[in-house]
């Protein structure tokens, strides 16, 4: 029976908060499927022989599931969640026969379809710390993992993370552009209307001090559109 990390499940409710803010501030929960992070489920099932695997993200009263390999559902209520365990610590979470495990021997998902007996999950955890949620890995039948492959669900683990880090970069840096081409066009009809203004003291110190800003603009909006 694994024991549960007592430490990590005591503080729980103090994180949580944080964690939900961060899981929201990534924009994952609902969006489509991206073949990248399909590759790497797949890939975990294959390295650790298993027919299911997922990339699941934990909000607050359900389990999401971004990617997924050998299951249907889309999601679970967290109230029946694995991955609700996996996400109290920073290593992988492995449960060797939910039927033996207090926590899970109850479990519809074990007493029923898709009857997991076998579940190992490696949180993904952000640059702050927060979990995410988890890759994870489940069978129906009892196992332990090998060495190698509780590495290989550590380093997928990880890519996984890089690449909702570039998906969030990207978002931000597109967020970023539509909030400079807006202070872009405000900038320029200021300008048209200072430059239509009579000519009076203060003006050309006006017309300067825009066209300095609208500089700017234009000169940030160049270097995000090389990154």
């Amino acid at each position: 029976m694994v024991s549960p990390n007592i430490n990590a499940l005591a503080d729980f409710p103090s994180r949580e908060a944080a964690r939900l803010q961060a899981l929201q501030q990534y924009e994952l929960l609902d969006t489509s499927a991206e073949q990248e992070l399909d590759e790497l489920t797949e890939l975990a099932s294959q390295l650790c022989g298993v027919p299911i695997s997922l990339i699941t993200l934990v909000a607050e009263k359900r389990q999401w599931f971004k990617s997924k390999v050998g299951l249907a559902l889309s999601e679970t209520p967290r109230t029946v969640s694995f991955c609700h365990h996996a996400i109290t610590d920073n290593q992988v979470f492995e449960v060797m026969d939910a039927r033996t495990d207090y926590r899970f021997q109850d479990n519809p998902l074990v007493t029923g379809n898709p009857n997991i007996r076998f579940y190992a999950g490696m949180p993904l955890i952000t640059p702050q710390g927060h979990a995410l949620g988890t890759l994870c890995i489940i069978d129906t039948e009892p196992r332990v993992l090998t060495i190698e492959q509780r590495q290989a669900l550590e380093v997928l683990a990880r890519q996984v993370m890089l690449h909702f880090e570039l998906r969030r970069s990207r978002l931000e840096r597109e967020r970023e552009k539509q909030k400079l081409y807006q202070a872009l066009a405000e900038l320029q009809q200021v300008k048209t209307q200072v430059e239509n203004l009579p000519a009076a003291a203060g003006t050309q110190d006006r017309l300067l001090a825009l066209q300095e800003k609208l500089e700017n603009v234009v000169q940030r909006l160049e270097t995000l559109a090389s990154a």
